[in-house]
């Protein structure tokens, strides 16, 4: 690809995107995924509180993100031993592109004991790491089937083109993993896909399952779109994440559905999962316009 990360680090809270952060929109532009695992990885490092961890990032896409140089601000807007709420704002060019939440909760360990929430199965299919997971696929059944090696999902990779077709090959569509378990952002309708970065968010550090999963869950509109992106917009103003447990491992399940409304709105509804079941919810709120 040429390049080793997502962005590399210019010093302070500043970094600079690589080419692998353009979205499929435009060249120029980021997909909202990376900055959004950007403003993660600030909020779990900072003023850490021991015992606590990240469950809640919601990020508003004030305008599109340059791929230039970012920096991020963070303050701690209420501190505690149980709950830290935290905050940023993301510049570029000396606008105000993201701005951002964050609560972080203390873990309980008494909640071991009231279990895996109802419908925490992962849906049918191949799992990385091989094994059968449990439930199935809204829309159609996927045989299970094991992974040699336990390395990737024993599916068909999907390449940038096949992914979005027409995007340009140097970007997010390139610089993640796509291995679809049903639908496609060729056939439009709900899609559940499994995918992992190819490359670490910052140069020279290990990628946190949060902000791997902060990364996926931004696909939910393009994976799910009903409408074609040669003809349509169907822009994300926003993304929030809510995880009911911490995620694992670096591939991510995203199973995402779009509902469309009358009058150019539409919300893309995720759920988000690990090889071992569900880990949260993924919402994001768009603008549906054509071309």
């Amino acid at each position: 690809m040429g390049y080793d990360a997502f962005y590399e680090p210019a010093g302070g809270d500043t970094f600079v995107a690589t080419p692998a952060t353009a979205g499929p929109w435009d060249a120029r532009s980021q997909h909202a995924g990376p900055p959004s695992a950007l403003f993660a990885r600030a909020f779990e490092r900072h003023e850490p509180v021991d015992g606590q961890q990240l469950a809640r990032v919601a990020v508003d896409i004030l305008r599109p993100v340059p791929v230039a140089p970012l920096t991020l601000r963070v303050r701690t807007v209420r501190p505690g031993r149980r709950i830290t709420l935290v905050e940023g704002v993301a510049e570029a060019d000396g606008l105000e592109v993201l701005h951002a939440r964050g609560w972080r909760l203390a873990r309980s360990p008494e909640s071991a004991a009231v279990g895996e929430v109802p419908g925490g199965s992962v849906p049918g299919g191949s799992v990385p790491g091989g094994g059968v997971p449990g439930g199935g696929v809204p829309g159609g059944a996927v045989p299970a089937s094991g992974v040699p090696g336990g390395e990737v999902p024993d599916l068909p990779a999907a390449g940038p083109a096949e992914v979005w077709p027409g995007a340009h090959s140097a970007g997010y569509m390139a610089a993640m993993e796509w291995r679809f378990v049903r639908g496609g952002m060729t056939l439009p309708g709900p899609a559940a896909v499994w995918m992992r970065p190819r490359l670490p968010l910052v140069a020279g550090e290990e990628t946190s399952p949060v902000c791997r999963t902060m990364m996926v869950a931004d696909s939910g509109n393009g994976v799910s779109a009903h409408l074609d992106p040669a003809r349509w917009l169907f822009v994300n103003v926003d993304l929030t994440v809510v995880l009911h447990r911490q995620p694992r491992g670096e591939w991510v399940l995203l199973d995402a559905v779009t509902t469309i409304g009358p009058d150019g709105a539409a919300l893309a509804a995720s759920r988000l999962s690990d090889r071992d079941g569900a880990v949260g919810q993924g919402m994001q709120t768009l603008v549906v316009t054509p071309r």
